[in-house]
């Protein structure tokens, strides 16, 4: 039963595809339509529109209107026509509303002439002035015939030239582009000939006038819609020795007359509003106004929002000698706004008021207004042009997808970016024009309906799925460009660039070495060669750099080494120049770029470091790529790299490659002042232990292959010192003790030897030739110092401590914490020596002169030859050692009792003496401002010489360097330092007060 239905007329028409089958066999059965049953060419082509049920209806009402000719025997002829008028007929009601009106109309759609080719704008201007009865060759065209009958006229023309444009557009595929520009030509056309008809209304007794009419927006861009408001602008100039005043008030009387005929209703519908809003004053300010007064408007009081209209000002009707010297008038304010106060600012709130104004429940609908929407991708490319068009011409179009290749060619936006954007911005115009021919009315929303949908999807190629097709692909689109609106809108590049000078952001060689000299760079003949090593040339990377560093001029000239800076700007662009995502991360990605300038010329280890592994630089991107890797995350990352090592080189290569990187991240946040000198400590101290246990676990594997067997002991390594501590400077070694313990059943001999040679293969694979900073693995606060073994069993090192042990090995030992291999060893040999460093009974009176005596004797042997004890950071008064005796003087005699002092922090064992009232509460605030501040200037030392010191540098520009770090920044030239020098001292004066007091008694 089912395969006699499929042959009824209803089942081939549902086969077809027309979803009210049973509507339209009715149709075809009877009336003009009853031919086409056997016009199976005519079916599949209306079957094959957008929506075939829509296309039959359309095509009924054509035929009933009873046009001149066969319409169908035409369509099943001419496969040209068949595709045309079926396009049309199943997307626009209101073009098929046309062809019912006049249904003659449809042999325009076969006519080759018609349809050959895109018109041009004169020869739209002509068509649309002779439709209204004027003569185009007239210097002014004035309408003839009555009003209304002239309404009528240019309205049928105007959707004559729509129906053959719309026909072209859907049946022969042309692109949005070219659609929007001859809608904008056709709508230019339109003004002149409402030009014409005001002309005829007022007559010829007026004043004469030139008046021009400037379009704006998207008519002013040549990319309008199906159905558009047009925006406008009316500049009006008396004739030559005419009244100026009389003038203006005809030009007024012929604007409103020109906004009436486009906008009135007649027995043909309307054209579309007029809309002169954009003048200045807006809807407040006279309709128009004479060059001048324009002129004198946009020097004064225009807002940053009418420049961005006046970026797509063009003649599009009237006197077009007045609009191009209006154009020219005002273009200079257009090309001059970027350098308002605030001006990126405002661009960008006024964009988000737009959002702010979507009518709730619109917002995810919105192709015009919403996230995601073109108006996304106008204000993205509009700023970009505003901002770096000042000095570059070839950015200066008022059409939205030209200005973004050109923004692409000229590097200011990513290939890549520029190809994603201009994609969806054609694909959402499209849509815009498929929602709005249907009824042509003006909006911007995706309709819910589902039938909407499936006529929409299968007008822009979705055929499978068209709703579900369509949907997907709107919704990626739009998240794509919000996605890069949101990554070119709001970057902070464009601030810094909308701040300089005119003439500063193109880097010609005179305004680069004027600039240079200003900017203070002691070098400027070098710094240019640089420039010039960096700008010459045609290649993207050139163009790039040529946007990037006017801007990181002034960033290197605000650090303490602007040629530095320059320099190693210059060697890791040569490093990475290439690669595809180094300059698009400075130009795109938040402030990376500025970040990457500070750093430069700050910090001569970070640069090293980078130019080392010039990839380092991607983690600028965020603040969460500069934050400290936590512990357990970075040992695994080292332990993998080393299990994946073929020997133990390469596995030393692998664990140091790790640590340079992590140094650099640590480094580059240090400068950046992300990282507080407790959190420097810490991660500095993560690293080193990293580092170190990767390198045992080399060691380790490098030894088992020679003896051929597992190790027969087991190792742990105790951090000491500041390592144990966890405090950590760039520039320090790492203070250790090995302890072995053999496995049961092992040779004592053969598990000592088997140890010795871990720990000492562990020092030479990371202190092995490379371009790192070294990390020298220090075991000389072992018992018996550099004389006794490297390495000792648990058993040895417990005889050795109850029977030679001493006071400052005692002091030592406080800090000692395990770092790596055996845990379990590592804990015991802690319990082990817990009771020398807490003393049950605390220290006794000879042990305490021991300690004091042992202090003095650092202070007098150990402070380099010439150094000022007064900055000397480590060993000069009230500097590091002076802080860390005390605090570890109050833990050997009070730790015992006072479980808060059995830390191996400074810090928080004087935090607890001072809670147990061991040490006054200001005294302890002294001293541990007095032990930051130290720190913090011995890491900025390394920081900025790129090697370590302990003394305040006495180069006045290392010195300021130093400063400007301690600060965060802040401090400048001369003055910072001297602030520097100046606190300094202060603060070690204070501790030394108490010190002085506290220790020594």
């Amino acid at each position: 039963m089912g395969g006699r239905r499929s042959a009824t007329p209803v089942g081939r028409l549902a086969r077809l595809g027309f979803v009210d089958a049973d509507r339209a066999a009715r149709l075809v059965s009877v009336g003009p339509l009853a031919d086409l049953v056997g016009q199976e060419a005519v079916l599949e082509a209306l079957a094959s529109s957008p929506d075939p049920d829509l296309a039959l209806l359309g095509l009924t009402r054509l035929l009933e209107a009873r046009p001149s000719g066969d319409v169908a025997a035409a369509m099943a002829a001419d496969d040209d026509l068949r595709a045309r008028l079926s396009a049309v007929l199943g997307t626009s009601a209101a073009l098929a509303d046309h062809l019912a009106r006049h249904p003659d109309d449809w042999r325009l759609l076969a006519d080759p002439e018609a349809t050959a080719s895109r018109p041009t704008e004169a020869g739209l201007r002509r068509g649309l002035l002779q439709a209204v009865g004027a003569d185009p060759e007239a210097a002014t065209p004035v309408a003839s015939g009555s009003h209304g009958a002239v309404l009528d006229a240019l309205r049928v023309a105007y959707r004559r030239r729509l129906l053959v444009l719309a026909a072209r557009d859907l049946a022969e595929g042309l692109t949005v582009d070219d659609v929007a520009a001859e809608l904008a030509d056709l709508a230019a056309a339109a003004l002149d000939a409402a030009l014409a008809v005001a002309r005829a209304e007022l007559g010829p007794e007026v004043e004469p006038v030139r008046l021009a009419i400037l379009g704006l927006g998207k008519c002013g861009g040549r990319e309008l819609n199906y159905v558009s408001d047009v925006d406008v602008i009316y500049v009006g100039e008396p004739l030559a020795g005419g009244d100026e005043e009389a003038a203006l008030r005809t030009a007024v009387r012929l604007a409103a007359a020109i906004a009436r005929v486009c906008t009135t209703t007649t027995a043909e519908g309307a054209l579309w509003e007029v809309d002169a809003g954009l003048r200045p004053e807006g809807s407040a300010g006279p309709l128009v106004r004479s060059l001048a007064s324009h002129t004198a408007y946009y020097r004064r009081w225009a807002k940053t929002w009418e420049f961005q209209a006046l970026l797509k000002a063009r003649p599009v009707a009237g006197d077009r000698v007045l609009g191009a010297e209006y154009v020219a008038a005002v273009q200079p304010f257009v090309w001059e706004a970027a350098a308002r106060e605030d001006f990126v600012v405002d661009v960008q709130a006024m964009r988000r008021r737009v959002e702010e104004h979507i009518p709730a429940g619109q917002a995810d609908r919105q192709l015009k207004l919403g996230p995601g929407g073109l108006r996304d991708v106008e204000f993205s490319v509009q700023l970009l042009q505003l901002v770096h068009g000042r000095s570059d011409e070839s950015l200066r179009s008022p059409h939205t997808l030209t200005a973004l290749a050109a923004l692409s060619d000229g590097g200011y936006v990513g290939r890549e970016d520029a190809a994603s954007l201009s994609d969806a911005y054609r694909f959402l115009r499209t849509l815009e024009h498929r929602i709005q021919l249907h009824r042509l009315r003006r909006t911007h929303l995706v309709p819910s309906d589902e039938r909407d949908l499936r006529r929409i999807g299968r007008s822009v190629g979705f055929r499978s799925d068209p709703v579900a097709e369509l949907t997907h692909t709107w919704r990626r689109h739009a998240r794509e460009v919000r996605r890069l609106h949101e990554k070119l809108f709001y970057r902070p590049l464009l601030q810094a660039v909308a701040r300089l000078e005119p003439g500063q952001a193109r880097l010609t060689p005179e305004a680069a070495t004027a600039r240079l000299e200003a900017l203070g760079y002691d070098d400027p003949a070098g710094a240019l060669r640089h420039l010039e090593a960096l700008t010459s040339g045609v290649s993207r990377r050139a163009a790039i750099q040529r946007t990037l560093l006017p801007v990181m001029l002034g960033w290197f000239a605000d650090s303490a080494d602007p040629d530095a800076g320059l320099l190693g700007f210059r060697r890791v662009s040569e490093a990475l120049g290439t690669t595809h995502w180094y300059l698009a991360l400075l130009r795109d990605a938040g402030a990376a770029a500025e970040r990457l300038a500070r750093i430069l010329g700050s910090s001569r280890y970070a640069t090293d470091l980078l130019l080392r592994a010039p990839d380092a630089v991607a983690m600028l991107a965020s603040d969460d790529d500069l934050r400290p890797l936590a512990a357990d995350e970075l040992a695994s990352e080292v332990a993998a790299s080393v299990g994946r090592s073929v020997d133990p080189e390469s596995a030393a290569v692998a664990v140091r490659a790790i640590r340079r990187r992590e140094l650099f991240r640590v480094s580059a946040a240090d400068v950046l002042g992300l990282l507080d000198v407790d959190e420097v400590a810490s991660a500095l101290t993560d690293v080193a232990a990293a580092a170190v246990a990767g390198g045992l676990q080399a060691a380790t594997r490098a030894v088992e292959q020679e003896l051929g067997s597992e190790l027969p002991t087991a190792i742990a390594i105790v951090a000491m010192g500041r390592f144990g501590g966890r405090e950590l400077g760039y520039g320090s070694d790492v203070d250790v003790l090995f302890v072995h313990e053999p496995s049961p059943g092992a040779d004592e001999k053969d598990a000592t030897d088997a140890a010795h040679a871990v720990a000492n293969e562990l020092r030479r694979l990371l202190a092995l030739p490379a371009p790192d900073p070294p990390l020298l693995v220090d075991a000389d606060l072992r018992p018996e110092g550099r004389q006794g073994p490297l390495v000792r069993t648990l058993a040895s090192y417990a005889a050795y401590y109850e029977r030679w042990s001493l006071v400052w090995e005692s002091q030592a030992l406080l800090r000692a914490e395990p770092a790596a291999g055996d845990a379990a060893l590592g804990a015991r040999f802690v319990t082990l020596v817990d009771p020398l460093r807490y003393p049950r009974n605390g220290l006794a009176r000879d042990d305490v002169r021991e300690i004091r005596r042992l202090k003095s004797r650092v202070e007098a042997e150990r402070l380099p030859r010439g150094a000022d004890p007064a900055t000397h950071t480590k060993l000069g008064r009230g500097g590091l050692s002076d802080v860390e005796w005390t605090v570890q003087l109050l833990q050997l005699q009070h730790a015992a009792r006072v479980p808060g002092l059995r830390t191996t922090s400074t810090l928080a064992a004087l935090e607890s003496a001072a809670d147990e009232q061991l040490i006054d509460a200001q005294d302890a605030e002294t001293l541990a401002a007095a032990w930051r501040l130290a720190t913090k200037v011995r890491n900025a030392i390394v920081l900025v010489r790129g090697r370590a010191d302990d003394s305040l540098p006495k180069d006045q520009r290392d010195l300021a360097g130093v400063a400007r770090l301690v600060a965060g920044g802040g401090a400048t030239g001369g003055s910072g330092a001297a602030s520097l020098v100046e606190e300094y001292r202060r603060a070690t004066r204070r501790a030394r007060g108490v010190v002085d007091r506290v220790f020594y008694g």
